[in-house]
């Protein structure tokens, strides 16, 4: 069985199904309090582990125009009491070893993105920082070379490692998941996490040029197939109204449906660890 990772007094792993779900990025309090509170509600009612998670600034954009978020002063305080007021420990990215030390006194949890999974100064300060880190593979790098990830990271006497599929590059503006690839991480000894909301993102390909386009139909699918291949956890995106959603909302899910799809979710878990 993978480690277990502890999240703030939380613990992901051992059996038990758990969550990483929030806002795509922080667009207000109301906002944040909403989905934490939503999700927070649903989760404990089917006895799933919860970190709440959203970007204070989303580096990785389509045009420069797009939304970034409030920024790392701003957006961590909004954290620390999303945190405070509904007792969850938190996530978020960072870009840089300096933004791991600073977020690291605000959240439970820091990520690392995607296509940032290589950059080695930043894993190590992700490392040293002690908090779990979570880790999204990036669309360019074969399952196997995330060993070397892992092996950067335990350089640092820290074992609270998580890995994140979110979709390999297909062509141009598509990504296809190879589900093998979560039994070629989990071999790893780690949780492996499965982002629903990201292996759907059509990146660059949005109608307007603009943004991303996505695909949140075949979410539930792949969901259920990632948890059927081993998956420990999920990381999923969602929004009130995705439509109106200032980033990432073609491939976020509504928060009205998040119930339904996590109990089919938890059913597809539960019997494929019950074999």
């Amino acid at each position: 069985m993978p480690h277990s990772v502890k999240a703030g007094k939380v613990v992901l792993g051992r059996g038990r199904l758990f969550l990483i779900g929030g806002p795509c990025v922080l667009e207000s309090r109301d906002l944040a309090f909403r989905v934490c509170e939503g999700l927070q509600a649903v989760c404990a009612e089917l006895d799933i582990a919860y970190v709440f998670k959203a970007s204070y600034d989303k580096a990785n954009r389509t045009s420069v125009k797009s939304f970034r978020g409030p920024g790392p002063e701003e957006g961590l305080e909004l954290l620390a009491r999303v945190a405070a007021k509904f007792g969850v420990p938190v996530l978020t990215d960072v870009h840089s070893p300096d933004e791991a030390e600073k977020a690291a006194r605000a959240v439970d949890v820091l990520q690392v993105p995607a296509f940032l999974c290589r950059q080695t100064d930043l894993l190590l300060a992700c490392g040293e920082t002690g908090l779990p880190v979570n880790v999204k593979k990036g669309q360019f790098m074969a399952p196997w070379d995330m060993r070397q990830v892992v092996d950067k990271i335990r350089s640092t006497d820290n074992s609270s490692i998580m890995l994140c599929e979110r979709g390999s590059s297909f062509g141009y503006n598509n990504l296809v998941v190879d589900m093998r690839g979560l039994a070629v991480m989990k071999s790893f000894g780690y949780p492996v996490v499965f982002d629903g909301s990201h292996s759907v993102q059509l990146p660059g390909a949005g109608a307007s040029g603009q943004s991303s386009g996505g695909e949140r139909a075949f979410a539930p699918h792949l969901i259920r197939a990632a948890l059927a291949a081993g998956a420990d956890g999920l990381f999923l995106e969602t929004h009130p109204h995705p439509e109106k959603a200032l980033c990432d909302g073609p491939n976020m899910l509504p928060l009205s449906e998040m119930k339904g799809l996590l109990a089919g979710a938890k059913r597809v878990f539960e019997a494929v660890r019950a074999d």
